[in-house]
């Protein structure tokens, strides 16, 4: 990223000797939050989360009753009895490290897959407002260091463009 901010400043002086340089900047972070795919987006987040943690619960009872059952008993059990009660209190352990592990996989490609479509149709409006404005160059000001109080402020262009 460093990179880029650099090989911008470089072709920055080049660009304004051959034609006039129009920068502007955009904080995708505030359109992002306005939109309504973002709140529908959060929502569907949530409820998966809130499915996953039911079923986590469910496994968590299980796994505490079996465990509690184990420890009263444990005195008056015999030995081949007790080791196969501690094998099975052990698989629902390692059943719920996976599933936590598949979860919080799952809970990572489905965030991804539901803001991607929002990510493209934000990237759609920005270059559009560029091409209609004739900037040059449109910068996120959370990768940008510092903003000179010339610079333009396209976000709500972008806003516009997308209806909020």
């Amino acid at each position: 990223m460093k990179k880029l901010i650099v090989l911008l400043l470089m072709i920055l002086p080049l660009g304004a000797i051959a034609q006039e340089v129009k920068i502007a900047y955009v904080n995708t972070q505030e359109i992002f939050l306005g939109l309504p795919d973002a709140s529908d987006m959060e929502k569907k987040i949530a409820d998966l989360n809130e499915k996953y943690k039911l079923e986590l619960q469910q496994m968590q009872d299980e796994f505490n009753k079996k465990y509690s059952d184990f420890v009263a008993q444990q005195d008056s059990l015999t030995e081949n009895i007790k080791l196969r009660r501690m094998q099975e209190i052990e698989d629902i352990r390692g059943r719920m490290d996976n599933f936590m592990q598949v979860a919080r996989q799952d809970m990572e490609k489905k965030q991804q897959e539901l803001i991607q479509p929002i990510q493209e149709k934000i990237h759609k409006a920005i270059n559009a407002v560029g091409e209609e404005k004739g900037y040059t160059y449109i910068i996120d000001p959370q990768v940008l260091l510092y903003t000179g109080p010339n610079a333009i402020d396209a976000t709500p262009f972008v806003k516009a463009k997308l209806g909020i």
